[in-house]
C-alpha cells in the first residue's frame, strides 16, 4: 500500500455539524468494521484484475473496511461526518490518513484525483442512510451518483428502527425496506436482489454483524451494466459457509474455543 496524497476533497461542509451524530458521537467513536467474507465476495464481481477496483465508503466512521480494501490491493477513500476519530486519531485514522476525509455528505462535495473527478466501482453507506435527514436524502443521492460509475454497485445497510441515545434521536429517516426501495428507484437507482443473495448474509454491517433488524439494498443506475453475479461461490458447500459464518452458534462456538 502506498501513500495517495494526490486525493482531494472539495466539500461545501467539511463537518456535519448539525448531525446528533456529530454533536454526541456514539457510533463514530467505537466503530471500525470490516468482513474479510464480504470483501473476497465483492472482489469475484470484478474478476478482470488489469484495474485495481475502486472503493468509496461513506461514514467510515473509524475506517475499518476502507483499511481492509487498500491491504487487498483496492483503491479506496472513506468519508465521515463527524471529526471525532479524526481528531483522536482513533482505529485507522491513525494508519491510514490519506485516505480518510471528513465531510458532509449531505451537502454537495467532489472528490478529484489529480486534478479529475473520480468515479467508483462500489460504494458503501454501512448503517448510514437511516442517519440522514429524509429532506437531505436526494442531495445525498446525487453526490454518490456523481461519483458512481454506470456499472457500479451502491451497497448499503440501512435499520428500520428507532436509536435514541442519551435523549438525542439518532435516526432521522425510519422506514421499512420496501419505502427506501421506492425511493431510490424515483432517483433512477434500482435494487437488486440477486445480489443479496449472492452476498448471502456476508456484509460488513448486518444483522449478524451489530446491527439488529438491519437490511441490505444492492443499487445501480444501469441494470444493463451492471456485474454478473459468479457462478463461484454459489453452491451449497459456500452457502452453507456464508450461512454458519458469523451466526450465533458460530460465535458461541468461538467463545467456547478461543475465548474471544
Amino acid at each position: 500500500m502506498t501513500s495517495r496524497s494526490n486525493i482531494v476533497v472539495r466539500a461545501e461542509r467539511d463537518v456535519a455539524y448539525d448531525s446528533p451524530d456529530h454533536i454526541m458521537p456514539w457510533g463514530t467513536r467505537a466503530d471500525s468494521s470490516k468482513n474479510q467474507r464480504f470483501n473476497n465476495k465483492l472482489y469475484h464481481l470484478f474478476p478482470k484484475r488489469e484495474r485495481i477496483i475502486r472503493i468509496l465508503d461513506i461514514g467510515c466512521a473509524g475506517g475499518g473496511f476502507v483499511k481492509n480494501c487498500l491491504d487487498d490491493g483496492c483503491f479506496a477513500v472513506g468519508l465521515e461526518g463527524s471529526d471525532y476519530s479524526k481528531k483522536m486519531r482513533r482505529a485507522e485514522w491513525a494508519t491510514i490518513p490519506d485516505y480518510l476525509f471528513t465531510c458532509d455528505i449531505t451537502a454537495p462535495f467532489e472528490i478529484f484525483e489529480n486534478g479529475t473527478t473520480m468515479q467508483f466501482d462500489v460504494v458503501t453507506a454501512w448503517e448510514v442512510m437511516e442517519h440522514i435527514k429524509t429532506e437531505d436524502l436526494p442531495t445525498l443521492i446525487s453526490n454518490v451518483k456523481r461519483h458512481l460509475k454506470q456499472s457500479g454497485l451502491w451497497i448499503m445497510s440501512v435499520s428500520p428502527n428507532e436509536e435514541v441515545i442519551n435523549r438525542v434521536t439518532l435516526h432521522q429517516t425510519v422506514q421499512d425496506k420496501g419505502w427506501w426501495i421506492e425511493m431510490f428507484q424515483k432517483h433512477n437507482l434500482t435494487h437488486l436482489p440477486k445480489f443479496d443473495r449472492y452476498f448471502n448474509t456476508q456484509y460488513v454491517r448486518g444483522p449478524k454483524y451489530n446491527a439488529p433488524g438491519s437490511f441490505h439494498l444492492i443499487l445501480n443506475m444501469d441494470t444493463t451494466k451492471a456485474p454478473p453475479v459468479p457462478e463461484q461461490g454459489l453452491g451449497v458447500s459456500a452457502w452453507m459457509y456464508d450461512r454458519w459464518l458469523g451466526s450465533r452458534y458460530q460465535k458461541l462456538l468461538r467463545r467456547l474455543v478461543v475465548g474471544e
